[in-house]
């Protein structure tokens, strides 16, 4: 008695496969939905699992040989045939005619010599028609070996593993810096897969105090975040807490973060110039925590930035923040990363883990930054939505294991 397992995603699939498989007579033993085994299974719907058997299994085997060799040697004979044809008219092409091979009158004149050269000159094949044939022949000897040591059937390497982590919007250099960390035997194990993104990710718990600075895009929620931190640092850690804004450009941003100010009773201040944001800082020195959030620059302008780092400077601050959506564009990482790398931040914070339904702009922004995560926000609810994850939380998020919403 034959019996085989299927994996499919719904009975008529079952019924069809196991007819064509084991034939008419075969029966199903059993039936269960499952979840595809291995790090796959995390990104797919449930499957169904199905157990048939038949008897007799020798005389299918027999009759599945035959088919096989029969589609082989189908193939085979149509390359062939198709070799021939091309032969055959290569062979048709214009060439010496017999009559000029057997001539003895050499009795020409310059022009006749003349037209006699001209049209000699069409009469072999050209050299781009015999390139082409040599390219053609390559291409059905390449086919003719794979068809017979059925290459293409083969699955490569870490394909699945590849598909499943670029899927998840892991950049492709990346992707395979992963692989070159897991052994082929444990192309599908959990946990080596999760220890090699682990390895990736750095987190530090950040003592805030003094004057902290929030740097980055427009549209990634800074003052929000801002707002966040100061709800976090004066409810619930009992600090003094000063905010200081630079964001006069943007409508409405000076008159949010007074608001959050006057809510939570915190010392605020708007400045405009270099030389106010210095009294700001020092009229500010009695807080535990200086809270700043300045203009959003767009990274590829490069005066905006200069002009930022005027600011910042005047600061004088070891804690300064880049902060980016988990939102961005894997193409837009590095623009940010790097443009913003003149203002010299140690730490990313990483925004709007609730808009998003892939986490793999995690490790892309921590690859290029090289920075530790010090906080990331997962909603707008003021201070609530502002968290410090571990690695094992951020590799599971990563790797869809976990999600935020």
């Amino acid at each position: 008695m034959l019996i085989k397992r299927y994996m499919v995603k719904s009975m008529n699939e079952a019924m069809t496969r196991i007819r064509y498989e084991l034939g008419k007579d075969a029966v199903i033993i059993s039936q269960r939905k499952i979840k595809k085994p291995g790090f796959f299974g995390l990104f797919s719907p449930r499957m169904i699992e199905v157990t048939a058997a038949v008897e007799n299994s020798s005389k299918k085997d027999n009759t599945d040989n035959k088919k096989q060799e029969n589609t082989l040697e189908n193939s085979i004979e149509s390359i062939k045939k198709l070799m021939n044809d091309q032969i055959s008219s290569s062979k048709a092409s214009p060439s010496y005619s017999s009559e000029r091979k057997n001539e003895t009158d050499y009795s020409y004149k310059k022009e006749d010599i003349r037209d006699v050269k001209d049209t000699t000159k069409n009469q072999y094949p050209s050299q781009n028609n015999q390139d082409y044939l040599v390219k053609e022949m390559r291409e059905m000897k390449s086919l003719i070996s794979k068809v017979i040591s059925g290459e293409d059937a083969k699955e490569k390497p870490y394909e699945n593993l590849r598909k499943s982590l670029i899927n998840n919007d892991i950049e492709e250099n990346l992707v395979e810096n992963i692989i070159k960390d897991i052994p082929l035997s444990a192309e599908q194990d959990i946990d080596i897969l999760k220890e090699a993104i682990e390895k990736r990710i750095a987190v530090e718990n950040v003592d805030l105090k003094g004057p902290v600075v929030l740097v980055g895009p427009t549209g990634v929620g800074k003052t929000t975040t801002i707002a966040k931190l100061a709800g976090r640092m004066a409810l619930i850690e009992k600090k003094k807490v000063g905010l200081i804004t630079v964001d006069t450009y943007r409508i409405g941003a000076v008159d949010q973060l007074k608001t959050y100010a006057e809510i939570m009773n915190l010392d605020f201040k708007v400045v405009i110039t270099t030389k106010e944001m210095e009294d700001a800082v020092k009229s500010m020195e009695h807080c535990d925590v200086i809270l700043i959030d300045t203009t959003g620059r767009s990274s590829k302008n490069s005066m905006q930035i200069s002009e930022l780092r005027a600011f910042v400077q005047k600061v004088n601050s070891d804690n300064i923040h880049l902060v980016i959506s988990a939102t961005t564009k894997n193409r837009d990482i590095k623009s940010i990363v790097e443009g913003f790398k003149i203002l010299n931040y140690n730490h990313v914070i990483i925004t709007k883990l609730d808009e998003t339904s892939v986490y793999g702009s995690i490790l892309n922004i921590l690859q290029l930054a090289d920075k530790p995560i010090s906080f990331m926000t997962t909603g707008q609810t003021v201070p609530d939505d502002i968290t410090i994850f571990t690695k094992e939380k951020i590799a599971k998020l990563i790797m869809g294991e976990d999600n935020i919403c």
